[in-house]
Order: structure tokens, then sequence, then C-alpha cells
């Protein structure tokens, strides 16, 4: 899968799980350790693991796709899927708002992505 074919499939399971707020970042021009940040909003920590469940287990089966990494299950105020060229970040509203990665990452672009899965 190309990395805009991940990003794009880890957003669609994320809504599939009713996330929030959901933002691709473009980060190829900035950094070189990943592509794209996926940022989705669970409305409680038992959303956030649940959407982590549904993008792992959707990623798995359909795409024979595993994380790389993943952190913050325990907690699940953020929970970090990386997939290499593209990294997910789960957050509970207070987590996204206190580390606020769209600010930080300011001046990447959102990406619009329209690859077919």
């Amino acid at each position: 899968m190309t990395p805009e074919e991940i990003a794009k499939a880890v957003s669609e399971y994320a809504s599939d799980s009713k996330a929030l707020d959901i933002v691709t970042l473009d980060l190829r021009e900035f950094i070189s350790y990943t592509d794209y940040f996926v940022i989705a909003t669970g409305r409680t920590d038992r959303q956030v693991k649940a959407i982590h469940d549904r993008v792992a287990e959707g990623m798995k089966r359909d795409h024979a796709q595993l994380p790389v990494r993943v952190d913050g299950v325990t907690q699940s105020q953020w929970i970090l899927l990386d997939y290499g060229d593209v990294v997910m970040h789960v957050f509970t509203p207070e987590t996204r708002e206190y580390y606020r990665l769209e600010q930080l990452w300011g001046e990447a672009p959102a990406a619009e992505l329209t690859a077919a899965l």
C-alpha cells in the first residue's frame, strides 16, 4: 500500500468508529521519518480504545498491515499506531487540546486523500 492509501484506510476505519475531527497532515516536506499524521478524537478513553481496535483490526484483516509500534493503549488517552509512513494519533478531547499537534505542525498542509482502497 502507498502511504496515501494507508492514511485513507486508517481514516476510514476511525470514521467507522465514530471518531471526531479526523485530520490528515502531509509532513513529507518537514520530516523524514513519516509521510502523514492522521489525528482523530474519541469522546472517551473507551472510544479511543475502540477506534484503535477498529483501525488495527481493519488494517490487519483487509490489508495485511500491522503497526510497527503501538503506544498508549493502557491509559487510552493518546494511542499512537505507527504504520511507518503513516502515524495515527487517537486522542481524548482533553489530551488532543493539551498537545495540539495540528498547531505544532501548523505549517504542514491538511492532506486531501482520494486514493481508492
